[in-house]
């Protein structure tokens, strides 16, 4: 970890019930291009906002908490700064704990950016559940589960990467049981 980059935050959740299952810690990376109209993350907008943390700040912060599940990667745009993330992502896994990662590119969008950007597909290769897509406004649901808007997917990534599409995690399949009007469009 003595290599390891910095990560640029805007902040951390040290328990979250609404980031993903379970209790989680939430880091909110800073800096994001979508920009979507009626984010609930405006600040973390900036590429050149919040602040630098140390990984082994981070993972210490985990460590105290015995409490935890897992951690999820928030923003701004996680996949953004997939190359920092990496090896906190490693960390995170070799601890036991999930990993919850929110972005507002598509699954698919992803795939095809990862040609050019590696590190976008490794830091995928860690995590548990990717919830995907823009937030939109015309789309918003109090209702959905660890998400804002309709259009945005709880995804299985570990399934999805050894399927070669999509795999929609088994907490949205069952909420789309219980709810059909919830599904995603």
């Amino acid at each position: 970890m003595e290599d390891a980059p910095r990560l640029r935050i805007a902040g951390i959740e040290p328990e979250s019930f609404v980031d993903g299952p379970g209790i989680r810690m939430t880091i909110f990376t800073q800096g994001c291009h979508h920009h979507c109209p009626g984010c609930q993350n405006p600040q973390t907008h900036d590429f050149n906002g919040g602040h630098f943390i140390d990984l082994a700040e981070i993972l210490s912060m985990i460590d105290e908490n015995p409490l935890l599940d897992g951690i999820t990667f928030s923003g701004g745009d996680p996949m953004d700064q997939a190359a920092a993330l990496i090896p906190l992502a490693r960390e995170i896994k070799e601890r036991g704990l999930n990993l919850v990662i929110f972005t507002g590119y598509t699954y698919e969008r992803l795939m095809e950016l990862s040609q050019e950007r590696p590190e976008m597909f490794e830091l995928l290769t860690f995590a548990d559940i990717l919830i995907d897509g823009p937030f939109i406004m015309a789309k918003k649901s109090l209702e959905l589960k660890f998400r804002g808007s309709s259009n945005q997917r709880i995804i299985d990534v570990q399934k999805s990467l050894v399927e070669g599409f999509v795999v929609l995690h088994k907490i949205q399949l069952e909420e789309m049981k219980a709810r059909p009007e919830l599904a995603a469009v």
